[in-house]
């Protein structure tokens, strides 16, 4: 729901409320087996890590990616969302 995310996928409100309600029937809880922080530098970002590290998760989908980048030492690929749906359409 930030703007500037807003602008980057042009989703407007009613479309990202139907798209987060879509997602939250098909999520998977994640138990956080192993702790791996510090590795990130924004202290806040560290959950996500763990969480797609202890899931075993395909990717990182961010528009972050730079601040993600210490994920590919645990071989997961961190990737920006429109390069995602490239890998889903191919």
């Amino acid at each position: 729901m930030r703007p500037e995310q807003r602008v980057a996928h042009g989703l407007n409100v009613r479309e990202v409320d139907r798209l987060l309600s879509a997602l939250a029937t098909v999520i998977e809880p994640v138990t956080v087996h192993i702790a791996w922080r510090p590795q990130l530098r924004d202290p806040s970002d560290e959950m996500v890590l763990e969480a797609a590290i202890n899931g075993r998760a395909d990717a990182l989908v961010t528009f972050n990616v730079n601040d993600f980048q210490p994920a590919k030492r645990f071989g997961l690929p961190v990737v920006r969302p429109v390069e995602i749906l490239g890998m889903v359409k191919s």
